[in-house]
């Protein structure tokens, strides 16, 4: 393959691979919808082999079920020609859950692709080590950031945060410390003191009381 391949080429395909494996849907119920916009959203009418796609004019973006996602990655590799694994990484996107992103990309063919899927609730994932075995660093990454477990992952040990945290600092209901222990910067006038009185502005400049008025 050494040639681009279309955003329809490419949607067609993952369809296709999905459609195989019986794990196709019409994607997240959140980006469904059947028309195209400024950008080029797209999303492709046709029961459960229906894939929701956003393309822009660098990139394609594909919605696939999480249980489609090994599937959807093995497509990327060996139908696409996707043999350039870029970053994996998650997005917290609140009451609709966790969502996790690869971007992938063909040296011959010179087309991007994104991956999407996202994960309600408790958020697992089948590991992306067994397809692109650069998934392995960002999925500990995601692991410790997102709280996305990884089933199958060779190891999933601590890589940034200390052994013992606990938390996950990237999900929108982490609370900062120093947010909950001292203003932002800006919060109070230079050089005051917390709890002291706010300084008076001085009066914008305006004209002289004895100039005469014209």
């Amino acid at each position: 393959m050494n040639t681009a391949m279309t955003p329809d080429e490419i949607t067609a395909r993952l369809r296709a691979a999905l459609a195989e494996t019986g794990q196709a849907e019409t994607g997240q119920a959140e980006t469904a919808q059947a028309a195209t916009g400024p950008a080029g959203t797209s999303a492709e009418a046709g029961g459960a082999a229906a894939l929701d796609a956003e393309i822009s004019p660098d990139m394609v973006t594909v919605t696939v079920p999480p249980q489609g996602w090994v599937a959807a990655l093995a497509c990327a590799r060996d139908d696409l020609d996707c043999d350039f694994f870029d970053w994996l990484t998650g997005v917290d996107e609140l009451d609709a859950g966790v969502a996790v992103l690869t971007h992938v990309y063909s040296l011959a063919g010179r087309h991007h692709l994104v991956l999407r899927t996202l994960l309600p609730g408790e958020p697992r994932l089948a590991t992306a080590t067994g397809i692109y075995r650069g998934a392995a660093w960002h999925e500990r990454e995601t692991h410790e950031m997102f709280g996305v477990m990884f089933e199958g992952h060779p190891g999933l040990d601590p890589l940034l945060l200390p052994d013992g945290f606990g938390e996950v600092p990237l999900r929108k209901n982490f609370v900062l410390t120093a947010r909950r222990d001292r203003d932002w910067p800006g919060a109070k006038e230079p050089g005051e003191q917390a709890g002291a009185r706010a300084r008076r502005r001085p009066p914008a400049p305006a004209i002289h009381d004895g100039w005469p008025a014209s």
